[in-house]
């Protein structure tokens, strides 16, 4: 069992995480922001993946196993999703939102966002499993493409940058 933490009856308990979604349990997550000068690192999800196949999302987004913490789960995610190590992940505070992400299920997260600045030389390694593509965006070009066209972006990603870009991306200039 894929355990995540979950809200029931207010009291945090270990969830599966498909049931979570199915039944749109508040649960806990984590997102993280990888940037270089003006540029953001997304990520296109995996046509396997069990919700949002195909979709452009942030640089890595995931859920905490029940007894891991944010920052290492953040740490976890980066190298089994990406390949990248060793950034210096800066917390930027938690979100909420809910969101219809197809299948039947919901998205009802409580997020952890993370931030690193990345050098010239950082080279995304992605596991095909978990992703199909990855590309540096302006952050310009990314509030461009997301008004023309949403539909190929996750609903988180959409939520992020027209509720919280302040908060997740304030700073993101070239260096």
């Amino acid at each position: 069992m894929d355990s995540i933490p979950a809200w029931i009856d207010g009291v945090l308990t270990p969830v599966d995480k498909l049931e979570a979604h199915r039944r749109g349990l508040r649960h806990k997550a984590v997102s993280v922001f990888v940037l270089r000068g003006d540029k953001v690192l997304l990520q296109r999800r995996a046509l396997g993946k069990y919700h949002t196949p195909g979709l452009w999302a942030n640089t890595c987004c995931t859920h905490p196993h029940w007894d891991e913490s944010g920052l290492d789960c953040a740490r976890r995610r980066l190298v089994e999703e990406l390949g990248i190590s060793d950034l210096d992940l800066q917390p930027r505070g938690t979100v909420e939102y809910r969101a219809d992400v197809g299948n039947d299920m919901i998205e009802h997260e409580v997020v952890e966002i993370f931030v690193a600045r990345a050098g010239d030389t950082l080279v995304p390694r992605p596991n095909p499993d978990e992703v199909m593509d990855t590309a540096w965006v302006s952050l310009d070009d990314l509030h461009r493409q997301t008004g023309e066209t949403p539909e190929r972006f996750t609903p988180w990603m959409r939520i992020y940058l027209k509720e919280h870009a302040r908060q997740i991306l304030s700073g993101i200039e070239p260096r």
